[in-house]
């Protein structure tokens, strides 16, 4: 019973963080409500399949995946080229539903090269901290966006949605630190259900509206047409590949970093198989037309939050995920989810990781050269942050999504930072 209710939680969790990125993809192509449910089922499918595959073949770490934010920039760049480059949204999904497969060679190809598990070396604790600071402090903005219903530009800010996801804030927050062990272990699934029922009471949850159809709906392949050969979407998947990698490796250390520290585990370095995954994971998600996954470095503060460090419950809840998607009745009560409710929980379990960053950069022995790199990476990405995305528009897609996103740019400004400094002191 206790593993079945902490495979609830991860269902939920995996659930809550990852159907903004379907339904926001959905919207800016125009597909109709049925064509977003379906969008919806089939990445959630290819999610809880993925996370399964890593968890049975990969890194074996409770690590759940999610839509890349990479993929997710793309499709959102590649829709503004429909009237441009393709003649309609069915065109452009195509070509992308074949970047998914293009990227799953490449994952294959570099997983078989040994290249991956080269790279490892780069992701020192100096750069992992980078990392993760500059994902928190992206998502931050996000995040409070949401909890406040400011998502779109000239909403103004809604005092109801405020004040019930300060409760909600308030509830994951006593909840996660009670000294009451079941409490704190099952703290994000029961936020969520308080959260629920406070928005429904304040009136801002929405309807749950069931699609007509079946009871039971199988994901379909290739929804957006055969696999075409696309060269700009083949040169997008080679750079999106190479940044996948650099994000796999982050998760998979922070992870590994956190079981060591907090539950004194460790294990064997199975980066070279969790590429091979990775691989057939974007295989999957160009078969089923859906968002390539990648693994989530948030599943750490869920892990630190909850105290679920065991594998059993995420394969659980990676089972009912995947069961899940195919009943459509199913899926439109977790569609219904309040938005800030999910924000607001994930907000709570992003605070851990500030925690775990400092941890990481103090494991660096040489801090002068870590808190240098640190520091120009920051102030890379960070300020990238407060640059208009529409000022990035008339560079090539590719380009565009990359230098855009502080995240990786800062990243890679720090990895180049430190290499360049570790290259000069050898040569000293």
């Amino acid at each position: 019973m206790k593993q079945l209710a902490g495979g609830i939680q991860w269902a939920v969790f995996l659930m809550a963080s990852s159907i903004a990125a379907p339904i926001a993809i959905a919207h800016v192509f125009g597909m109709d409500p049925g064509g977003t449910a379906l969008f919806l089922q089939r990445t959630i499918f290819v999610l809880g399949i993925a996370g399964l595959l890593q968890a049975f073949f990969g890194h074996k770490l409770p690590i759940n995946e999610g839509p890349a934010g990479l993929w997710w920039g793309i499709f959102v760049v590649y829709a503004g080229m429909v009237g441009v480059f393709y003649n309609t949204s069915g065109e452009a999904l195509q070509a992308l539903q074949s970047g998914m497969l293009y990227s799953g060679v490449l994952f294959l190809l570099l997983a078989a090269a040994g290249v991956i598990s080269k790279m490892k070396a780069l992701f020192t604790p100096a750069i992992t901290f980078t990392y993760l600071m500059l994902l928190i402090l992206q998502l931050s903005g996000t995040f409070l966006k949401g909890m406040t219903g400011t998502e779109s530009a000239g909403d103004l800010l809604s005092i109801r949605t405020a004040a019930g996801s300060f409760i909600v804030l308030l509830v994951t927050f006593t909840a996660m630190k009670s000294s009451r062990g079941w409490l704190s272990r099952y703290a994000v699934l029961f936020s969520i259900l308080i959260g629920w029922a406070v928005f429904a009471i304040l009136g801002l949850a929405p309807a749950v509206r069931h699609a007509p159809g079946s009871w039971i709906e199988l994901p379909r392949l290739f929804v957006f047409g055969p696999p075409v050969w696309d060269g700009g979407v083949a040169v997008t998947a080679l750079f999106i590949t190479l940044l996948l990698i650099a994000n796999l490796l982050a998760s998979v250390r922070v992870m590994e970093t956190l079981l060591k520290q907090k539950y004194g585990r460790t294990g064997e370095d199975r980066i070279r198989q969790s590429s091979f995954v990775s691989g057939v994971n974007h295989l999957l998600a160009g078969a089923f037309s859906a968002i390539g996954p990648v693994p989530i470095s948030g599943a750490a503060g869920f892990v630190a939050a909850t105290g679920m460090a065991s594998l059993v419950p995420f394969i659980i809840g990676g089972v009912l995920i995947v069961v899940m998607t195919l009943f459509p009745a199913i899926m439109s009560v977790f569609a219904a989810l309040p938005a800030p409710v999910a924000y607001a929980v994930t907000f709570a379990i992003f605070t851990n990781m500030v925690s775990m960053a400092f941890s990481e950069l103090d494991e660096d022995p040489d801090k002068y050269r870590a808190r240098k790199t640190a520091a120009i990476g920051l102030m890379t990405g960070v300020g990238i942050m407060f640059i208009p995305s529409a000022s990035f528009s008339g560079l090539p897609a590719v380009l565009a999504s990359v230098l855009s996103n502080g995240l990786i740019t800062g990243t890679l400004a720090a990895i180049a930072v430190e290499q360049l400094s570790l290259r000069i002191r050898k040569k000293i």
